[in-house]
């Protein structure tokens, strides 16, 4: 083979679902680790809003063409678009870096885990898929998983209501997400980088609503040195080469093949709070994440034989 006829690294890189997909996991993680270390140096509005704000700036340029081309299935469908960018961009990521000012970073990535649990949920309540009996077991096991890190390992707490704060806020961005994703049934036909593109516009916007309210109140906050460097992360990482990532992922090996990589955000976020943050591991995480992954992944291969 002539230096000529060799494949390019970009291409190679880009031919490879497997590094694609952990990537896009690995800067997912990376985002509440992000956002723990943020508490104090930037706020969670302020955080929010200038991610959105430096991921639309970042996305314009090359999402100038696409988007002219689909500006009449943007037009028609601009209220769906707009709510599905405030919902799954901006209420997220707001709920989320909100519940980590109370928090962990590990028990905030392994209740995340229950975003697929509320999906299957929604699905069958308000959609009435069929569901097996395998599905309803794993349902049941990310459920225990997710209870589990709630409580600390005494799901007891459940019934006296001392649940902390943080997880509590979390599991609202866990719905937010689950919300966002069953809304995608909707999504119009359209360049995936008009789609992204008009999200991110709609999480500038809807944020930025925020952060002039804040300001109204507080006066202006400007973020820190590694306030910065923190908003810089979270625009560029887990706003667009995640994105970008998992969308090239699914054109390789399918949405249900990649989707099963999102159970690694966990796991990638656990490591990453340990080794950065020095959280501490807990047995109940050990359990919790266990039963999680095991939960959906039951649920999610019962799912493929009812399709």
């Amino acid at each position: 083979m002539t230096e000529a006829s060799k494949p390019r690294a970009g291409a190679v890189f880009f031919a490879n679902p497997y590094l694609l997909l952990a990537l896009t996991t690995l800067f997912w993680g990376g985002n509440a680790v992000a956002g723990k270390m943020a508490v104090g140096e930037v706020s969670v509005i302020a955080l929010t809003f200038f991610r959105w704000v430096g991921a639309l700036l970042l996305v314009l340029p090359f999402a100038r063409k696409p988007l002219m081309r689909d500006l009449p299935q943007v037009k028609k469908h601009f209220l769906l678009l707009f709510g599905l960018g405030a919902v799954g961009f901006t209420g997220f990521n707001l709920t989320m870096y909100w519940a980590l000012t109370y928090t962990s970073v590990v028990n905030v990535v392994i209740e995340q885990a229950a975003i697929p649990v509320l999906i299957m949920l929604f699905n069958f309540v308000a959609f009435r898929l069929r569901v097996r009996l395998l599905q309803i077991v794993g349902l049941i096991m990310a459920l225990a998983g997710v209870v589990l890190t709630v409580t600390g390992g005494r799901p007891g707490l459940l019934l006296q209501g001392q649940v902390n704060i943080g997880d509590a806020i979390m599991m609202l961005a866990a719905l937010c997400y689950a919300v966002y994703s069953i809304g995608l049934r909707w999504r119009p036909a359209m360049h995936w980088l008009s789609f992204l593109t008009v999200l991110v516009f709609a999480a500038a916007l809807v944020s930025g609503v925020f952060w002039l309210a804040e300001v109204w109140r507080s006066g202006v906050v400007w973020p820190s040195g590694k306030g910065l460097w923190l908003v810089a992360y979270v625009a560029f990482f887990p706003s667009l080469l995640s994105q970008l990532f998992f969308a090239r992922g699914v054109d390789l090996i399918g949405a249900n093949r990649a989707g099963l990589f999102i159970n690694l955000v966990p796991i990638f976020g656990s490591l990453l709070a340990i080794l950065l943050l020095g959280e501490r591991f807990h047995w109940y995480h050990a359990a919790g994440l266990l039963l999680v992954i095991g939960g959906i992944f039951l649920a999610e291969r019962a799912a493929r034989r009812v399709t």
